[in-house]
């Protein structure tokens, strides 16, 4: 079976911890050179074109039920938002902290799912979440102090992210990644397509709609293919691993930011935001290792005897 297989679900986990920070840092180059409708829709755009020729490939179907459309139509609307949010924060923060201040998104999916979901958390992850929290209010207080209120971007982008999944979880049952993502992108290209010609560009610059040369369409495809690419390693990872074995690594996004962040834009964290970068991991991986422990007990646990046998005890 395809679970048997945790060295290849860990190398595909790798893969998207690699791939996910090369595309923030393509978003980054091209921030400020491309409108962010323009942006956005291509890199939607390309993930149609990928995904709908797999979809037809492998013979996937295009009809799913009301509910999940209309489900799968919210999601897309939240995955515009957060990628939105997520390029302009890159305009104005260095790589590394922009991501690792959108990794509070565990600490505020533990929240939800025990607010909104009825999910049982105990107080050793509340307080985890409490220290990941601390650890990034210390990144994004010295960005604050030098960006202002763009350096609150990645938490919003965490919080959109954040119910994203739970829309997620809502259908991942009812329809499988590849269709799903192929959907989403031709719902993005229909949402944000028309407000190119609807909104007039000279009151909202970023959704203009402006030539570029052929080495930003270079980065422009590259974006889409990396996004899609990415997305896709992290699905099939799970295809082969459980969440509790890769959970931990996708932490290796922030020190792969941070190594991007140097070598393309010569930038580190600040001493004070590399501490909290440190607490944040810290934080995350004890909620990963807490989750995998109570796990590994549910199952451990005697199972109970049946009615019959402990009648004629």
């Amino acid at each position: 079976m395809s679970q048997d297989r945790p060295l290849l679900g860990i190398l595909l986990m790798l893969g998207f911890c690699v791939l996910a920070p090369l595309a923030d840092a393509v978003a980054k180059l091209l921030s400020d050179k491309v409108p962010l409708a323009e942006l956005v829709l291509v890199r939607f755009a390309l993930q149609a074109m990928v995904l709908i020729p797999l979809m037809v490939f492998t013979g996937r179907s295009f009809r799913m039920r009301r509910r999940v459309f209309w489900i799968a139509f919210l999601r897309t609307l939240l995955h515009i938002l957060g990628i939105a949010m997520m390029v302009t924060a890159l305009r104005y923060l260095p790589l590394a902290d922009a991501v690792a201040i959108a990794f509070i998104m565990p600490f505020i999916m533990l929240i939800l799912g025990h607010y909104v979901l009825g999910e049982e958390v105990g107080w050793r992850r509340m307080a985890a979440c409490a220290v990941g929290f601390v650890g990034t209010l210390m990144v994004v207080q010295p960005a604050f102090h030098d960006v202002g209120w763009p350096a609150l971007l990645p938490l919003g982008v965490a919080l959109n992210f954040s119910i994203f999944m739970l829309t997620t979880r809502q259908i991942s049952r009812e329809i499988d990644a590849i269709s799903l993502q192929a959907v989403s992108g031709v719902m993005a290209v229909a949402v944000i397509l028309p407000m190119l010609f609807i909104v007039p560009d000279d009151r909202v610059p970023d959704l203009a709609w402006e030539a570029v040369g052929p080495e930003l369409w270079g980065l422009l495809l590259a974006i889409g293919l990396l996004g899609t690419l990415a997305h896709l390693l992290m699905t099939w990872s799970l295809r082969y691993a459980p969440g509790a074995t890769l959970a931990p690594m996708q932490y290796l996004e922030i020190p792969f930011a941070t190594l991007m962040g140097f070598l393309i834009f010569q930038e580190l964290p600040n001493p004070i935001a590399s501490v909290g970068i440190c607490i944040t991991i810290a934080a995350g991986l004890y909620i990963v290792i807490r989750e995998r422990a109570m796990l590994r007990a549910q199952k451990a646990a005697p199972m109970p005897a049946p009615a019959t046998a402990q009648a004629a005890e």
